[in-house]
């Protein structure tokens, strides 16, 4: 297991979120943005964390990893936090660890959707290494967690080097790619309910638990919907023994069953993202 003394512990920057976004995350009950400055975290407060929770440095062969090492730094990413805006040139790119963060496209009069969710599997920020650097969607953390941060120009001189990381980050690119055409594809020709279930799955494909801390408010702001929408679909699948929903917290009760009510684009995209971290592991 590498060393992580030799972090560099930093804040997340933090930036305001859409007002569509605000009025649903007031209605949580359970849980509510920490807007509060972030303080610089102590190295004793890593709480076990260590970079190569995150699949990408873990793939990376040691040299490569050893080299990067130093320009890590060590950031809780609260939920909330809009990491990034879209059409903002990104200085920092993120590989998280235990956080996740959803990429959101954003029309003019204020409506959203989700077009994208990376986890522990991934990095927040290829559009630094694809040419141009500004943000195509906002970035914002719909899970609480962990991350590391790199700066956007030590990540475009190690991806100019080729070899490992380069590789790494295009074929996460183009697994994000593909979800964002399978998300595309599944909010215009699959039902309310397989939309949900497909956001339901790979939220929890990227968390330690079966339990998600949402409102249905954000989960219709996510998926570009009428929340009614959302609130009938979720009731079908709690009657269903399913989910179980309760004060901004669904707990997946039977995931084989959810994974029954699911659409093709989940199955297509977890057979992508299995074959990429198979990869990575070799």
């Amino acid at each position: 297991m590498a060393q992580v003394s030799n972090l560099r512990i930093k804040p997340v920057g933090h930036h305001v979120i859409n007002s569509n976004t605000i009025a649903a995350l007031k209605t949580r009950l359970d849980e509510t943005p920490d807007n509060r400055p972030i303080a610089p975290k102590a190295l004793a407060g890593l709480h076990g964390h260590n970079p190569k929770h995150n699949g990408l440095l873990a793939a990376l062969p040691a040299a490569d990893y050893d080299r990067l090492l130093p320009h890590l730094e060590f950031v809780e990413m609260p939920f909330g936090t809009t990491i990034c805006a879209a059409g903002e040139k990104m200085q920092y790119a993120y590989f998280l660890s235990s956080s996740i963060v959803s990429l959101l496209y954003e029309t003019a009069d204020g409506a959203s959707s989700e077009t994208a969710v990376i986890g522990y599997e991934g990095l927040v920020g290829v559009d630094i290494v694809m040419g141009g650097g500004a943000s195509l969607n906002r970035a914002f953390v719909k899970s609480a967690g962990y991350g590391f941060r790199i700066k956007a120009s030590v990540l475009k001189e190690e991806f100019a080097r080729g070899g490992a990381l380069q590789q790494l980050l295009l074929r996460f690119t183009q697994a994000l790619f593909s979800q964002m055409a399978h998300t595309v594809a599944c909010n215009r020709h699959h039902t309310i309910v397989q939309q949900l279930c497909r956001w339901l799955l790979l939220s929890l494909d990227r968390l330690p638990t079966n339990k998600i801390s949402m409102t249905q408010d954000l989960i219709a702001n996510m998926l570009g919907v009428r929340r009614e929408s959302v609130t009938e679909a979720a009731r079908k699948l709690q009657d269903e023994g399913l989910i179980h929903y309760s004060r901004g917290q669904i707990t997946v009760v039977d995931r084989a069953g959810l994974e029954e009510q699911i659409c093709e684009c989940y199955t297509s995209l977890k057979k992508e993202y299995d074959g990429l971290l198979a990869a990575n592991e070799r």
